[in-house]
C-alpha cells in the first residue's frame, strides 16, 4: 500500500468571474521510505499540492489517500488529527516560539496528544538527540544559529514519529554551507527509514532527493530518479 496516492486531484479557485485551476488532474504515488522532491517555479502549483498532501487544504475534486485513508473527504477536525499524527512539517521560517527553549518547542506537538510531562520531555530529548542538539536543548531560538533553529524545527517535526516528513523550502533562509548541513541531516533521516518530501523551486535542492516530481501549470510535467552522483554528499 502506497503512503501517498492521489487520483485526478484538482484545486480550483474562483476569482471574480474567472476560475483559476491551481492543480489540474494530478495523479501521483509515493511509497513508504521514499525521498521525493516536488519542484516547480512560483505559480506552478507546487505549494497547492504541498497543502493538499499536508492536509492543510482539501481538493476541489479528485481523491487523496494517506496511509490507506481517504483524507480528501475529511472535515477540518479530522484533518487536524491526521496532521498531528501522520505528518511532521518543516518550514522555511522555522516557526519556533521565541521565548521557549528548544526542548519546549519540540514538545509542543505532544501537548495535543495529551502525553504526560515526563513522556513529552523524554520524547523531545530523543528527537533533539537525532538532530545532534542535545547540548542546546535549554537554549532559546535567539541563542541559536539559523541552522540550529532549523534542526529544532526538524526535531519538532519528528517527535510524533510521523509517517511523513514534509519540508517546505527548508533551506530557504540559510547560507549555502548551512543548507548543505541541513540537507545531509534530512538525507540521514531518510536513510533511517523516514519518508521525506521536500518542496522547492531550486533544482540543486531537488537533486538531493532520490526522485524529483516536476510540476508546471498545475500538472505533473516530469517524474525522474536522481542519479546517485547528484545527491547529497555524506
Amino acid at each position: 500500500m502506497p503512503l501517498i496516492e492521489t487520483k485526478n486531484l484538482w484545486k480550483t479557485y474562483t476569482m471574480g468571474s474567472e476560475q483559476v485551476h491551481a492543480l489540474s488532474g494530478v495523479t501521483i504515488t509515493i511509497e513508504k521510505g521514499e525521498f521525493v522532491a516536488i519542484m516547480g517555479p512560483s505559480g506552478s502549483g507546487k505549494s497547492t499540492l504541498m497543502n493538499l498532501i499536508g492536509c492543510l487544504d482539501t481538493p476541489t475534486r479528485g481523491e487523496y489517500y494517506l496511509n490507506g485513508k481517504q483524507v480528501s473527504t475529511m472535515n477540518d477536525d479530522e484533518l487536524a488529527g491526521i496532521r498531528n499524527r501522520e505528518i511532521g512539517f518543516v518550514f522555511q521560517t522555522f516557526n519556533l516560539l521565541p521565548r521557549a527553549s528548544a526542548l519546549h518547542n519540540v514538545e509542543l506537538p505532544l501537548i495535543y496528544n495529551s502525553s504526560g510531562t515526563a513522556d513529552r520531555q523524554r520524547q523531545a530529548e530523543t528527537a533533539l538527540a537525532k538532530v545532534e542538539l542535545s547540548d542546546r536543548m535549554h537554549h532559546k531560538p535567539t541563542e541559536l544559529s539559523g541552522g540550529q533553529r532549523q534542526r529544532v524545527a526538524i526535531a519538532r517535526a519528528l517527535v510524533n514519529n510521523p509517517s511523513l516528513l514534509l519540508a517546505d523550502e527548508p533551506t530557504g533562509n540559510l547560507d549555502s554551507k548551512t543548507s548543505l548541513e541541513i540537507l545531509r541531516l534530512i538525507d540521514d533521516l531518510h536513510r533511517q527509514g523516514n519518508t521525506v518530501i521536500i518542496v522547492t523551486h531550486e533544482r540543486d535542492i531537488a537533486r538531493c532527493a532520490h526522485r524529483v516530481l516536476s510540476i508546471l501549470d498545475g500538472q505533473i510535467a516530469g517524474d525522474e530518479i536522481t542519479p546517485e552522483s547528484g545527491r547529497v554528499v555524506s
